[in-house]
Parts: structure tokens; sequence; C-alpha cells
């Protein structure tokens, strides 16, 4: 008798080893590649999260709403499982699990299949990037386990999740930010462009005291971008609009938006402002320049 505990099969297999992944694909061939007799009905008592889940927060209006809708019609498509030594682990689809729940259902259709760690832990991120947008702070801090786990460069990352390089460095760029300040994003108080700006800050006092005054004052980013690096003595906001006339301000902003700092061009030279050796390195790696 075949186990139900089925390997991936060479399709699947296949498709974890392209440059780019797509969870829509790797589902479609879950399914297609499944008979009826490897749909079971497993007890939501015997699940449990992936590991990897870089999801913290659910929104619960959302699953309210999704539970009616099993309520009323069902799980429609099965969740895809792992057997794990006590039960099964949750690859895809763990929004469908809670919903159930709630939905007060006591099983829930599923497809059980064998997946390496590496593999677990890029299905949940896809999920969450493709599916459901993940938190500034909660893609953060996946994509930097997906980088030490999966021992894999920024650049090969951003293929991977079909995301620039800029915007995984920017990403990173927020674990510098202390607690306070990534609560702050959390609960919408900060927006990216505000965080991606005071990560270049020195210290983590400064953050916050820059983190603060940006919500009490309710500073646009456009004027907190405009901030003086000397956050040693005082953190002042120059509120006066610029008004440079450069014939090159059209690459200006390319840049300035490639490279997420301030860009002059003069005198036929680029500028480029950094604000401490590690801003510098981010520019260097968006540049891709690497020290010999």
């Amino acid at each position: 008798m075949e186990s139900k505990k089925r390997a991936l099969g060479r399709g699947l297999e296949e498709l974890f080893n392209t440059e780019t992944l797509d969870l829509d694909t790797i589902e479609k061939t879950i399914y297609e590649s499944a008979t009826n007799e490897e749909i079971v009905e497993i007890p939501l008592s015997e699940l449990r999260a992936n590991p990897y889940q870089p999801r913290k927060n659910f929104d619960d209006e959302s699953l309210r709403e999704l539970a009616d809708s099993i309520k009323e019609h069902g799980v429609f498509q099965p969740i895809i499982v792992k057997k794990s030594i006590k039960g099964y682990e949750i690859i895809a689809g763990e929004r469908r699990c809670r919903a159930s729940k709630i939905a007060g259902k006591e099983t829930i259709p599923a497809i059980i299949r064998s997946f390496t760690d590496e593999q677990m832990m890029e299905i949940a991120l896809l999920e969450n990037l493709q599916r459901e947008n993940l938190s500034a702070i909660e893609e953060a801090i996946a994509y930097r386990s997906m980088i030490d786990s999966l021992n894999l460069t920024q650049e090969e990352l951003a293929k991977k999740v079909g995301k620039s390089r800029s915007h995984i460095t920017n990403i990173l760029g927020l674990l510098r930010l202390p607690n306070e300040v990534r609560s702050m994003i959390t609960n919408n108080e900060l927006t990216m462009g505000h965080a991606r700006t005071i990560s270049k800050l020195e210290s983590e006092e400064e953050m916050i005291k820059l983190a603060k005054q940006i919500v009490e004052e309710k500073l646009p980013v456009r004027e907190v971008e405009k901030i003086s690096p000397d956050m040693k003595k005082k953190v002042q906001i120059e509120r006066k609009v610029s008004t440079s006339s450069s014939e090159y301000k059209y690459v200006e902003d390319l840049l300035r938006d490639k490279l997420d700092t301030k860009v002059r061009i003069k005198d036929k030279k680029i500028e480029i402002s950094f604000n401490n050796v590690n801003d510098l390195n981010r520019i260097l790696e968006i540049l891709n320049i690497k020290e010999q």
C-alpha cells in the first residue's frame, strides 16, 4: 500500500530548483498530481503551524469573513501539510485552518507531502508575500532567516522571491531598528519611507527620538528625508522646499529612488550622500560594488 507521506515528485523538485519561485505554480503542481485518495480529512487538533511561518499576526476580521464562507460552503481548496513526529505541520493554508476552527469545524481536507526544512521556509514566505501582505518587519525577519538558513546572497534571494535587490536591501535595513520603533511600524504609526530614513541613523537613542518626533508632529516622509546628519546634537528637520533647478534633476531623482539616499549632480560629477559606514556598505551592495 502506497504511503500517504509521498515525496514531492520530480516536477515539484524541479520547481524548487528554478531561479524564481511562484506559489500558485507550486500549489497547482501539487493539486494536479494528487489523486482523490490522497486528499484526506485531518483533525484540526493534529495540525500545528509551519515553524518558519513569518506572519505573527492575523487579521481577525478577515479570518471571520473566511470562517463565514467555510461555514456555508466548506473548504474548497485542501491545505498542504507535512507529517511530523506528532501530527502534521502546515505547509500552506494556515489561514484556512484558523478560519475552520472559528467556523466550528473539526477536520479539514489536506494533501500530505514531504518537504525539506528549506522548502518549508520558502513556501511559508511565498504564501505571505504573494497572498497576504506581511508587515515590513515580518518581511525583513523572513528575508534574514532565508539568507542565513539557505546561505543565499541578497541578489539570489531577490530573484527567488521576485523582488528587486534594492527592495531586499532596504527591508533588511529595518532590522537595525530598536523594538520600540519596530512596534510603531507594525502599528502603522510609521511608514516604510519613514523607517528607511530612521534606520540610517547611528544609535538606537537617535532612532527612537526621531521616530517619536515623526509620530507626534505627523511629519511626512519628504521632510524626514531632509534630516540633519548631526543627530548627536539635536534632531532637526529642514522644512524649506528645495529650489534646485539642475538640468539633471530627473537623473538625481532616479538615483535617489534606486539608492534611497540624497544624490546631487553638479559640474559633471555625481555626489552620493551616506550617513555612516553601514549606510555606505548598503549603497555599495545596491551598486554591486564589492571590496577587493
